[in-house]
């Protein structure tokens, strides 16, 4: 969920000056809904005005327009609960502001940084919500285009897949000559399982075999994998999806020794109406990410300042794209 940083400070004060947080009312059994209209007041702070001297007889309203103004601004669709800490900080940070600028704390140097920043904050937050917007603005005919040019992606397949271990377990591998032997062995054994997977033998069985000669007799086997699309192979095991129902593939052999055998048992297609909100999310992220990088560019962080020598300092933090900047060395001029 994302926040606006204001919201982060009408919430940053909650602890103090009250020893519990506010509690909404119990509802009770079958109680009639009231209806709220957009000049009802929703917060009521009796013996304050900010014009006039707080007394008794005073007090500020703040209807439900007003208020959900003031939410929407901050997140729109906020909830009820986050309504109600939103409510409670306005009401004490109100007051509290009014007793800042009866001591001229609005005018002291300070506070223009404050502002400053604030206001630099807050902008980029607004920005970044923009941005988001006009990522998601995507026509039915952008995700028809994006569909039809990965359609591959879009493939769905159940599969058998037998694992072979590098080397059995528990096997004296500290000499070289044993452990060539053992992990040929294991090669070897996955040759003849794949022949006799292209026999027609039961995965679950050769698989028990693969097991059992890995040094795991008593793994329980579970070679079918069901609603499976290319990217959730590893990138070299992705040529599983050009085999035809009931073809099984060659061995593949990972750079850590293991193997694998798959045979295709279905696959299909998935239309468009089914991954619409798949490649939607797809398309926006990328557009999102494309609209940021022209607020990536290089930074240099001064070594000198942030991270002075004989200081035990953390570095700072860098950016994307972020570099830190050192000092110049005698005669050279720095980066």
């Amino acid at each position: 969920m994302r926040f606006h940083g204001i919201v982060c400070v009408l919430l940053a004060g909650l602890a103090y000056g009250q020893t519990a947080p506010p509690v909404a009312p119990a509802a009770a059994d079958k109680t009639p809904e009231v209806k709220i209209e957009a000049d009802d007041p929703v917060i009521t702070i009796n013996g304050f005005c900010d014009a006039v001297q707080p007394g008794e007889g005073c007090k500020t309203v703040v209807t439900r327009a007003q208020f959900e103004k003031l939410t929407e601004a901050l997140q729109p669709g906020m909830s009820l609960s986050l309504r109600l800490n939103v409510a409670n900080a306005y009401a004490r940070n109100l007051r509290m502001s009014v007793a800042a600028e009866k001591r001229g704390l609005d005018k002291a140097p300070a506070f223009e940084q404050e502002m400053r920043y604030a206001r630099m904050q807050l902008l980029a937050q607004d920005l970044n919500r923009a941005l988001q917007a006009d990522a998601n603005n995507i026509s039915d005919a952008e995700l028809a285009d994006y569909y039809k040019s990965n359609e591959l992606s879009y493939e769905q397949a159940t599969l058998a897949r037998i694992f072979i271990p590098r080397a059995k377990q528990g096997d004296s591998t500290d000499e070289k000559v044993l452990k060539e032997a053992a992990e040929e062995a294991m090669v070897k054994l996955a040759a003849d399982l794949r022949t006799r997977a292209v026999k027609g033998e039961d995965y679950d069985k050769l698989q028990i075999e693969a097991y059992a000669a890995g040094g795991f007799p008593d793994t329980f086997p579970h070679t079918r994998m069901e609603k499976v699309r290319r990217a959730a192979l590893p990138p070299q095991h992705e040529a599983v999806f050009n085999l035809n129902p009931g073809e099984v593939s060659e061995v593949f052999s990972d750079p850590d020794g293991a193997h694998f055998i798959y045979k295709m048992i279905s696959k299909q297609t998935l239309a468009l109406e089914n991954v619409k909100t798949e490649i939607r999310t797809t398309i926006s992220g990328q557009r999102y990410r494309e609209s940021m990088k022209s607020f990536q560019g290089d930074v240099i962080f001064s070594d000198a300042y942030f991270n002075p020598p004989g200081e035990l300092a953390k570095p700072p933090q860098r950016v994307r794209g972020a570099r830190r900047k050192r000092p110049a060395q005698s005669g050279q001029d720095s980066d």
